[in-house]
């Protein structure tokens, strides 16, 4: 018999996103799946949805994933979404499945990690106090102080165009609102922001940025979010100077914390050679999929 597919909605939509979701049931009643579609709301995405599906493994080739998986892309395709995404790592069921219902893959990740027990910490200090003439490291815990935020939020276009290959991930158009409000987001998860910024000394302007995600207590692993450098500024060893600080700033602020979580396109040489250079080990690879609606 084929499960029963609930429909039900995120109660919590965030600035940039809303969410729908189904709950798959089996016999008697008991959930054996669910999936989530991610609808982006913000100008310059909102052609997108994302999609995350799981399974029961011991519910897995009995129909659920692909009942969920309808449910999920005839929702998307009423809210005249142009593309959806999904993730998988490398080798999972996940990754299967996606490749036989007709997605294609677009890009390939590779997932790391610092054991920050293991950080040659006079290493990491000599590049994190490298000069770096016409410019100086600054930090914030939490959202940017209001004197930083329009150029911050300017500085956003940093990532406009990191390595994405076929992923029609369109532009993220950032204002001094949203800045504040991803801030706030992370804030109401119980979770800490920290940014590292590089300031240019001539006119006050943030050339570049790191962040990093920390759990509430202190303790886990950390994970770096966006680490960027306007195309004006690269080539300067300005990504390398933030990420060391960064490294140094959560090994002195939180010495229960265990290690620090990245993930990098394959393709995206230059922050490949920075976590390499860093002591960044990988743990797993993933495969984004994309199906177009």
């Amino acid at each position: 018999m084929p499960p029963r597919i609930t429909p039900l909605t995120d109660p919590e939509p965030t600035p940039s996103s809303r969410r729908l979701a189904w709950l798959a049931s089996g016999t008697e009643g008991a959930p054996v799946g669910s999936a989530f579609l991610r609808l982006f709301t913000k100008e310059g995405q909102d052609h997108l949805a994302e999609l995350e599906v799981a399974v029961h493994p011991a519910e897995r080739r009995q129909g659920v994933g692909g009942a969920l998986l309808d449910a999920a892309v005839s929702a998307a395709r009423g809210e005249g979404r142009r593309s959806l995404l999904a993730q998988a790592e490398t080798g999972s069921p996940g990754d299967l499945f996606l490749a036989a219902r007709g997605f294609r893959r677009v890009l390939a990740l590779t997932y790391a990690r610092l054991v920050l027990t293991d950080v040659d910490s006079a290493r990491i200090s000599e590049i994190a106090e490298r000069p770096h003439p016409g410019y100086e490291l600054t930090h914030w815990d939490g959202a940017v102080p209001p004197g930083l935020a329009q150029t911050f939020a300017d500085s956003r276009r940093a990532m406009d165009d990191m390595p994405m290959e076929g992923t029609d991930f369109g532009t993220v158009v950032w204002d001094v609102e949203r800045v504040l409000s991803a801030a706030e987001t992370v804030a109401k998860r119980g979770e800490l922001l920290h940014t590292v910024a590089v300031v240019d000394r001539s006119d006050g302007s943030i050339a570049g940025f790191s962040e990093l995600v920390v759990p509430g207590d202190g303790r886990g692993d950390g994970q770096h979010y966006g680490t960027g450098v306007l195309p004006e500024h690269r080539g300067q060893g300005l990504g390398l100077w933030m990420k060391a600080e960064s490294i140094r700033l959560a090994r002195r602020t939180y010495p229960e914390l265990g290690g620090l979580l990245t993930d990098t396109a394959d393709s995206n040489a230059p922050m490949r050679t920075i976590n390499d250079a860093l002591g960044y080990l990988p743990t797993h690879g993933a495969v984004e999929y994309q199906l177009d609606l």
